[in-house]
């Protein structure tokens, strides 16, 4: 059986899947944003998700710290009361992987286009010891903090190169990630056994690997930031505004992952909300152009490709943006939460 026919089985199967979104029950199981930690120390946003129809707040930061603090203490009380799920998505690989051990062993670390190992980003994943260190560490991270939907998010560093070494360069950077993930999930079933992993498809590891499959376990999480939010995701003629990635090509790239990975876990994490992006990641934020059209547009095409979770970043809405643009907030929000939450692929 080809890959092709695989996929077709899968759309297949995505499509009868949709007949089961109904009145009462949301096509979306997961509805959620992903903020930073000022965000959550100075705006109460669970009773805000709650309030909107969003049942999923990320924290796109370590939460080890913050969660010994009073706020952070409140924040996961107000989560637990309002039945709010939290996860931890970061970019994690620097963090698994110390810096530092690069003086005592340079071989745990990616070599550069130049032929040298280099500690600036990721690791050499044909280094077992490498592997073995990345997985302790996470091992270790979820223990500190079990996810209670028993998704981990462990990405690699941000947009960074892989390994070309001989041994690393037979592997594309979707592939050589995967190696990463396989090898953590098998270390977090050990404490969780429903323990599930996100591959993180994104700039560089958007392509769906071929030479390398998932573990049980691992699940994609798709994260199209090269596209236009002023065109749909399905919108064939449009181009994106990072790098002139045209649609046609992203929405291809999701159905080669789906593919590959179970579209019953997959996510999608999207920008729609994302205050940070929009203000080219400075502050002071500027005020969110949010597309009503295009998000609804959006969310009915991943609806028929079998997608049930979707997330959003909304990283920069603090307390400083609510007071410029609190009235925009509530709108959006309510649109954004309860359109995932009342969607049905019937209307």
């Amino acid at each position: 059986m080809t890959r092709h026919t695989i996929g077709l089985f899968t759309f297949i199967a995505a499509s009868m899947m949709t007949l089961a979104c109904t009145q009462k029950e949301p096509c979306f199981k997961m509805r959620g944003v992903v903020l930073a930690i000022e965000d959550l120390e100075t705006v109460e946003w669970p009773k805000l998700a709650h309030e909107n129809g969003i049942n999923t707040i990320g924290a796109h930061f370590s939460l080890t710290g913050f969660l010994k603090s009073d706020k952070g203490k409140k924040f996961m009380s107000d989560c637990e009361k309002y039945g709010i799920t939290v996860e931890n998505q970061l970019h994690a690989m620097s963090m698994l992987l110390p810096r530092e051990l690069f003086a005592e062993d340079s071989s745990l670390f990616r070599m550069d286009q130049r032929g040298r190992r280099v500690n600036d980003c990721n690791l050499c994943v044909h280094s077992p010891k490498a592997l073995d260190i990345v997985a302790e560490n996470a091992l270790n991270y979820a223990r500190l903090l079990p996810s209670a939907s028993h998704r981990y998010y462990f990405w690699i560093d941000d947009g960074q190169p892989m390994c070309a070494c001989p041994a690393c360069a037979e592997y594309s950077d979707s592939e050589q990630a995967l190696i990463v993930e396989n090898r953590i999930i098998k270390a977090l079933r050990t404490f969780d056994p429903e323990a599930q992993l996100a591959h993180l498809a994104y700039e560089n590891t958007r392509p769906a690997p071929q030479r390398v499959k998932p573990a049980e376990g691992i699940f994609l999480e798709f994260a199209p930031i090269e596209r236009s939010w002023d065109k749909a995701i399905s919108d064939e003629h449009a181009t994106g505004t990072r790098f002139e990635t045209p649609h046609k090509i992203l929405l291809q790239d999701l159905k080669d992952n789906l593919t590959v990975f179970p579209v019953e876990t997959a996510v999608v994490l999207e920008y729609w909300l994302d205050v940070s992006l929009f203000s080219s990641w400075k502050k002071p934020a500027v005020k969110l152009p949010w597309n009503r059209s295009v998000f609804e547009s959006d969310i009915d095409t991943y609806a028929r490709l079998g997608i049930r979770n979707i997330t959003s970043f909304a990283v920069y809405m603090d307390d400083k943006y609510m007071e410029a643009y609190g009235s925009d907030v509530r709108q959006f929000l309510k649109e954004y939460g309860n359109g995932l939450k009342n969607r049905t692929l019937e209307r």
